[in-house]
């Protein structure tokens, strides 16, 4: 089973090309194609980001798997599972089986978020650390702000770009660092697109607000 599935990877690993001296697999390209459509998707607040984004997580599987990044590589099993949990949300999350809006979290709802984040880099530092995880602590920060972060998008929670930007602002050095210079630049593209998402959603939030209060 595990050689056939080394089998079936294997051509996404091939080389496409070099960018600054380091090689760009076929998977990193992939990854960076799929990324950007998947953000500019979620930023248009389309449903369609969650295929697009399940597609670039397994693309991502293969890469981070290659490079050794092994909370990154299980991040992107778990996204894939809740990309298919937030496509349904999206869809038919709302209380009347209806799409759901852009939506805040209250004060208390995002201290636990954030409390979420800590036990989680707590919890997986010393897991990576014994799996000789080439970046321990920051694999397990970035694993555990991107989860909340997808929980958050998964229901369209406004504050789910604050956490992508954390996320994102710690990714592109850490992927600098590993020679994944794609992926680095896959990275700063997201990070601008996290800005300009929340900006949109920000004022789509509001217009959400404006048109409830006035109904009331």
């Amino acid at each position: 089973m595990i050689e056939w599935l080394a089998a079936l990877v294997a051509p996404l690993n091939t080389v496409t090309f070099t960018l600054w001296g380091d090689p760009v697999s076929w998977a990193e390209l992939l990854g960076f194609v799929t990324g950007g459509a998947c953000v500019a998707l979620t930023v248009r607040r389309s449903v369609a980001n969650f295929p697009v984004g399940i597609a670039n997580s397994a693309f991502f599987l293969v890469l981070f798997a290659s490079a050794q990044l092994w909370a990154d590589s299980g991040l992107q099993a778990i996204y894939i599972i809740l990309g298919f949990i937030g496509w349904w949300q999206w869809l038919y999350g709302n209380t009347d089986r209806t799409p759901l809006p852009v939506r805040g979290v209250s004060r208390r709802h995002f201290i636990w978020c954030v409390v979420a984040v800590a036990v989680g880099t707590a919890a997986l530092y010393p897991l990576l650390m014994s799996m000789h995880d080439s970046a321990p602590f920051l694999d397990a920060l970035t694993t555990s702000l991107s989860l909340v972060a997808q929980w958050l998008l998964n229901g369209k929670w406004i504050e789910s770009w604050y956490f992508w930007v954390a996320a994102d602002c710690i990714y592109v050095p850490l992927y600098f660092s590993r020679g994944l210079n794609l992926t680095a630049v896959v990275y700063m593209l997201f990070l601008a697109l996290c800005v300009t998402g929340w900006r949109a959603w920000r004022r789509e939030l509001a217009l959400e607000r404006e048109t409830v209060g006035s109904a009331g």
